[in-house]
C-alpha cells in the first residue's frame, strides 16, 4: 500500500508538472505572438515612416506623392526635377543635377534639391502638368515658377538663386487677359493680335498655357512686338458667341478688328515662329522674270500675282486685304517690275493667276486675269481666287488635300503618280485620259492621286487588291463613298462610271461592323449600314456617342452613358445610341469626329445639323440637362 501510494504521488507530481510546463509553453506562445503582433505595428510605421521619409541621394532629396507638400512646409525656396527612370536624358543629366544640388547646400542659407519620380508619383505629375523629362520646377514659397532655361549648372544654379532673393517676385504674365470692358479697343487697335478662348476646367487649355505664356513673353520682346491674349469664354460668353466659340481652347488673330482662325501649332516655339510669319505681309514681292518663270516651270500650285504701278496704289491696299484672309490657303505675290508686267501681260490693277506647265490642258485656258477697281469688293477677289486655283484635273496630295479638295462630289484616280523626269510621260497619258473625261463633268472636281499617298482610302474603297494599274473612287456628299469595278482603265469605262453615279445608280461603299441581331439594350447600337436608319431617322431625336475601344476615356464614360440609357429607355420619341466609329464609316460629314469620345444630338428636324454636346459635365445629370434643352419631342421625364 506504501508503495502505491508513492507511485500516485510520483504520478500526480509529474501530471502536475507537465501541466505547468504546457500552461508556461502557451504562455511562451501567447508572449510570441503579443510580440510579433507589437513588431507588425512596428513595421506598419515603419513602412509609413518610409513613404514619407525624405531620402537623400548624392545630395539630391527623393520626394513622392506622400512627403512632397509635408517637406515644402516653410521652405522659401526648392529646386524640384520631374523625371522618368528610363528617360535617356534624365539619366545623362543625374551627376550634373548631384554638382547642383551640391552647390546649392553650399548657399547661405542652403537651398534644397530634391527629385520626384514622376512614374510613380502620378498625382504630383498630374497636378505640375509635367508633360515631358526632366521637368524642372523652382519651388517658391509652394508655388511653381517654371524653368525653361539652358539645362547646365551655372544656368540654373542662377536662375534658382535669382528666385531664391527676399525680395524676388514674378514677372506680370506676358499674356493679355481681355474681358467685356477691354477687348474692342485692345483687338481694334492692334495690327496683329493671337486671342486665346479658353474654359478654367478644360485639360486641353491647361496644357496649352504654359507654352502660350512662353510664345507671349518671346513675343513681346519682338521688334515690333505681337501681344498675346486670352479670354475666359465661360465668363465671357458674348464675346465668345460673337466670333463662334464652341470648343476649347480656341484660337483666333485678330487684324484690326477682323477675326481669322489660327491654324499653327500649340507650342512655344511653333506659335513664335508661325506668328511671326504671320505679322509680315501676306504677299511677297517678286521683282524678276526669272522668279516667275520658275514658280510656273516647276510649281505644283496656281501662280498668283498682283501688278500694281506702287505701294500707294490704293488697289493694292485692297489686294492685300483680300490675300490677308486666304494666306493660309493660298501663296500670294505682287511685283512693280513693267518686266514682270509684260511676261503675265498684264496692266497695273490687275492680278493673273497662271498654272503650272504640267497641269496645262487643250482643254482650259492658262492664266486668268481680273482687274481690280476702286469700286471692286475684297470678295470678289477672294471669288477669283477660289475660282480658278484648281486646273481641270489636278495632282491632289496629302499636303494640298485639307485646302483645295474638299469640294464633293470629288472624282479620284489613283495610280503611281510622279511628276519627276523619268516618270512624268506615264503620270502624263493617264492624266490625259481622265482629261478627255473631266472636261464634259464641269460640276465635278477631278483630281489623280498616287495609290501610296492615299493606301488608306484605296482599303476603304476596296480597292487596295483590285489588281488593276488604275483604280477610280468618287468621294460624294454627306462622306459617301463610290468604287470603281476593276476593270482596264481607259476615258470610256471612266466616263460610264460617272454617268452611273450622275443617274444615281450606283450604291456607296460603307464599312461597317455585322449588324446586331439583338439591339435591345438601354443603348442601341450602330453601325456603319444602320446608320441612316436610326441616327437619321426623323422621327426621333438621337443621341449619339462615337467611341474608341482603346480610348480610356470612354471606357470611363460607358457606366453613366449605360445608365442614362436605361433612365429614358422608355421615351418613344428618344434614342441613345453609341458607333464604334473606329470599325464603322459615319456616312454625313456633319458628324465629324476628331477625338473620342465624339458626343452628338440629332433632332428630329434638323439631322443635318446636330447639336455637339460641349463642355465637362459627362454625368447623367449633364446629359439629362442636355437632352432636355434640345429636345424636339416630348420628354415624360423631363416633366
Amino acid at each position: 500500500r506504501t508503495m502505491r501510494k508513492i507511485a500516485l504521488l510520483l504520478i500526480v507530481g509529474l501530471g502536475v508538472v507537465h501541466f505547468a510546463t504546457v500552461i508556461r509553453c502557451e504562455a511562451d506562445a501567447e508572449e510570441v505572438v503579443e510580440e510579433e503582433e507589437e513588431g507588425g505595428d512596428d513595421n506598419d510605421e515603419e513602412d509609413k515612416d518610409d513613404v514619407t521619409e525624405v531620402k537623400d541621394e548624392n545630395g539630391v532629396l527623393v520626394l513622392n506623392d506622400d512627403n512632397f507638400d509635408m517637406f515644402m512646409e516653410g521652405k522659401d525656396t526648392v529646386l524640384v526635377e520631374f523625371y522618368a527612370p528610363w528617360c535617356g536624358h534624365c539619366k545623362q543629366f543625374a551627376s550634373e543635377y548631384e554638382k547642383i544640388a551640391l552647390t546649392l547646400k553650399e548657399n547661405d542659407p542652403p537651398i534644397p534639391v530634391a527629385k520626384v519620380d514622376a512614374t510613380k508619383s502620378s498625382s504630383l505629375g498630374s497636378r505640375f502638368e509635367v508633360s515631358g523629362y526632366p521637368t524642372f520646377k523652382i519651388m517658391k514659397k509652394g508655388e511653381p515658377v517654371e524653368y525653361d532655361g539652358a539645362r547646365n549648372e551655372q544656368d540654373i544654379v542662377a536662375r534658382v538663386m535669382e528666385v531664391a532673393q527676399p525680395d524676388w517676385k514674378p514677372p506680370p504674365e506676358a499674356t493679355l487677359v481681355l474681358t467685356k470692358d477691354n477687348f474692342d479697343e485692345v483687338v481694334n487697335s492692334a495690327d496683329i493680335i493671337l486671342v486665346e478662348f479658353y474654359a478654367p476646367w478644360c485639360g486641353h487649355c491647361k496644357q496649352l498655357a504654359p507654352e502660350y505664356e512662353k510664345a507671349a513673353k518671346a513675343l513681346s520682346q519682338r521688334s515690333p512686338p505681337i501681344s498675346l491674349a486670352k479670354v475666359d469664354a465661360t465668363q465671357e460668353n458674348d464675346i465668345a458667341n460673337r466670333f463662334g466659340v464652341s470648343g476649347y481652347p480656341t484660337l483666333k488673330i485678330f487684324r484690326k478688328g477682323k477675326a481669322f482662325d489660327y491654324n499653327g501649332p500649340r507650342e512655344k516655339i511653333g506659335i513664335v515662329d508661325y506668328m511671326s510669319e504671320q505679322a509680315g505681309p501676306p504677299s511677297k514681292q517678286v521683282q524678276t522674270v526669272k522668279q516667275v518663270q520658275e514658280l510656273i516651270k516647276d510649281g505644283d500650285d496656281a501662280v498668283i500675282v498682283g501688278v500694281f504701278s506702287s505701294e500707294q496704289d490704293m488697289t493694292y491696299d485692297l489686294y492685300l486685304e483680300a490675300c490677308n484672309i486666304l494666306r493660309e490657303d493660298f501663296k500670294f505675290l505682287h511685283t512693280f517690275s513693267s518686266d514682270v508686267a509684260k511676261l503675265l501681260k498684264a496692266s497695273p490693277s490687275q492680278v493673273v493667276m497662271v498654272h503650272p506647265e504640267k497641269f496645262r490642258s487643250k482643254y482650259e485656258t492658262d492664266s486668268y486675269t481680273l482687274t481690280i477697281k476702286d469700286s471692286t469688293e475684297v470678295s470678289e477677289v477672294q471669288d477669283f481666287f477660289k475660282k480658278h486655283i484648281l486646273p481641270l484635273v489636278g495632282h491632289r496630295k496629302q499636303s494640298n488635300d485639307a485646302k483645295r479638295y474638299t469640294k464633293r462630289p470629288l472624282v479620284v484616280v489613283y495610280y503611281g503618280v510622279d511628276f519627276s523626269f523619268d516618270y512624268r510621260k506615264a503620270t502624263q497619258f493617264w492624266r490625259s485620259k481622265v482629261l478627255e473625261v473631266a472636261k464634259d463633268f464641269p460640276e465635278y472636281t477631278f483630281a489623280i492621286a498616287d495609290e501610296e499617298d492615299y493606301s488608306d482610302e484605296l482599303k476603304s474603297l476596296g480597292l487596295s487588291d483590285s489588281g488593276e494599274e488604275v483604280n477610280v473612287g468618287i468621294l460624294g456628299d454627306g462622306g459617301k463613298k463610290f468604287a470603281m469595278e476593276p476593270d482596264e482603265f481607259d476615258s470610256e469605262v471612266l466616263r460610264d462610271f460617272i454617268m452611273a453615279f450622275k443617274k444615281g445608280k450606283l450604291k456607296p461603299i460603307v464599312k461597317s461592323q455585322p449588324v446586331p441581331k439583338n439591339n435591345q439594350g438601354p443603348v442601341t447600337v450602330v453601325v456603319g449600314k444602320t446608320f441612316d436608319d436610326i441616327v437619321m431617322d426623323t422621327k426621333k431625336d438621337v443621341l449619339i456617342e462615337f467611341y474608341a475601344p482603346w480610348c480610356g476615356h470612354c471606357k470611363k464614360l460607358e457606366p453613366d452613358y449605360t445608365a442614362l440609357g436605361k433612365k429614358y429607355k422608355s421615351e418613344k420619341n428618344l434614342v441613345i445610341a453609341k458607333m464604334d466609329a473606329t470599325a464603322n464609316d459615319v456616312p454625313h460629314d456633319s458628324y465629324k469626329t476628331e477625338g473620342f469620345p465624339t458626343i452628338y444630338f440629332a433632332p428630329s428636324n434638323s439631322k443635318q445639323s446636330p447639336i455637339k454636346f460641349e463642355g465637362g459635365d459627362r454625368t447623367i445629370e449633364g446629359f439629362s440637362k442636355f437632352l432636355e434643352q434640345h429636345a424636339t419631342k416630348f420628354l415624360s421625364l423631363s416633366k
